[in-house]
């Protein structure tokens, strides 16, 4: 079994689609460690905030199939592949981790190449595995988390995004 984190977004009706999206990831995987919602303002582009989070999973599948997986579900959210990086998102789904492996494919990196740069992924990370080393930069989330500089930081804690109806 791998030990998965994968980062979820969403700016488009967000509370509907960030609880379903999760529900489905339940129902490929099984049980997920769940960080906390944050909300954030959109990166690269002028749009509506972003819920986002972390979750945290074992899985048998192998990177190309989680990537794969992943994909097909943006793709049932109708998530465009043609789309412009920086644009609204139904649902944004990004396998960050895989166990320690470090990978490049003509697809996707691992560990995902901006991991430690967008605090909306790093602050979740190390809250659900804060002593998992980054495979690349020899750190812990935490202590990345830590050194982070926060002086900036646009990302507000949102409650009961996830609670049952």
């Amino acid at each position: 079994m791998a030990r998965i984190y994968i980062g979820i977004g969403t700016n488009i009706d967000r509370a509907r689609n960030l609880k379903s999206g999760v529900a489905r990831l339940r129902e490929q995987f099984g049980a997920l460690d769940l960080s906390t919602v944050y909300e954030t303002e959109a990166v690269g582009f002028a749009g509506d905030n972003f819920y986002n989070m972390v979750v945290g999973t074992d899985t048998e599948l192998s990177p190309q199939e989680v990537y794969d997986l992943l994909h097909d579900i943006e793709f049932d959210y109708g998530r465009a592949r043609e789309q412009p990086r920086y644009s609204s998102r139904t649902l944004d789904l990004d396998l960050l981790l895989y166990d320690d492996q470090v990978i490049k494919t003509g697809q996707f990196e691992l560990p995902r190449y901006d991991v430690d740069e967008y605090p909306f992924v790093l602050a979740p990370l190390a809250e659900i595995d804060g002593e998992r080393v980054h495979p690349v930069k020899g750190q812990t989330f935490s202590a990345l988390w830590q050194a982070y500089d926060k002086s900036d930081l646009r990302m507000w804690p949102v409650n009961n995004v996830l609670d049952e109806s």
